[in-house]
C-alpha cells in the first residue's frame, strides 16, 4: 500500500507554497504553546527542496519556535490555575507535570537546553518554566541556543542532500514509514 508516497508528494507541494514561511512560523510558534505536531515536519521538505532558503527557514522556525516558548512561559507564570491545569487533569498528564517539575528542580537551565532540543515535547516545558518561575533570561537564552542548534541542524543536513535527496528519499518513503508504524505499534503494545 503506497499511501505515504502520495503524503509526502502532498508535503513536498505544501512546502513550496508561496505562504510556506508564514505556515512554518505559525506551526514553529504553535508547537511551543500547545500544538503537538513538531515544526521540522514542515522545515525538512522546505529545506530540501529550497535549499538556497535553508537559513532563512530555519531562522524562521527558531524565531517563532522561542515566541511561543515565551507565551507558553508567561501562559505558566499567569495562567496556570485558572487555564493550564485544568487541561493537564483534563489529559491525564499529572505524573508528566511531577517529572518536569523534578527535571527542573534537579537540572535547571540544563532541562530547557535538553528540551528544547531533543524530541521531548518542548511545550511541557515552556509552561512548566513560567509556572515554576524559572528566571526569564536565562530559559530564553537556553531556547535561543537549543532551538536554533536543532532547526538549523534540520536544514543543513536537508539542504546538503538538497532536491536530489528528495528524489531518492521518494523511493524508499513508503518502507520507511511502514516501518515507523511498525516500530510506533511495537513501542505502544510494549509500553501497555
Amino acid at each position: 500500500m503506497k499511501v505515504f508516497g502520495w503524503l509526502y508528494d502532498k508535503v513536498l507541494s505544501w512546502s513550496q507554497h508561496r505562504r510556506a514561511p508564514t505556515i512554518l512560523a505559525g506551526l514553529s510558534f504553535s508547537e511551543s504553546v500547545v500544538f503537538p505536531i513538531p515544526p521540522d515536519v514542515m522545515l525538512a521538505p522546505m529545506a530540501m527542496t529550497q535549499p538556497e532558503k535553508a537559513w532563512r527557514f530555519a531562522l524562521i522556525t527558531t524565531l517563532a519556535s522561542v515566541l511561543g516558548g515565551i507565551a507558553g512561559y508567561w501562559l505558566g507564570y499567569f495562567l496556570f490555575d485558572p487555564v493550564v491545569l485544568p487541561l493537564v487533569e483534563w489529559a491525564g498528564y499529572q505524573d508528566k507535570l511531577i517529572r518536569v517539575t523534578s527535571w527542573f528542580q534537579d537540572y535547571g537551565f540544563w532541562i530547557i537546553f535538553i528540551a528544547g532540543f531533543s524530541p521531548l515535547p518542548y511545550k511541557l516545558f515552556t509552561v512548566s518554566g513560567g509556572m515554576l518561575g524559572v528566571a526569564f533570561i536565562p530559559f530564553v537564552l537556553g531556547s535561543i541556543i537549543s532551538r536554533g542548534l536543532r532547526f538549523f541542524l534540520v536544514a543543513w543536513l536537508l539542504k546538503t542532500g538538497g532536491p536530489k535527496m528528495a528524489v531518492h528519499l521518494r523511493t524508499y518513503i513508503d518502507r520507511i514509514g511502514w516501518g515507523m508504524v511498525i516500530l510506533i505499534i511495537i513501542a505502544y503494545v510494549w509500553t501497555r
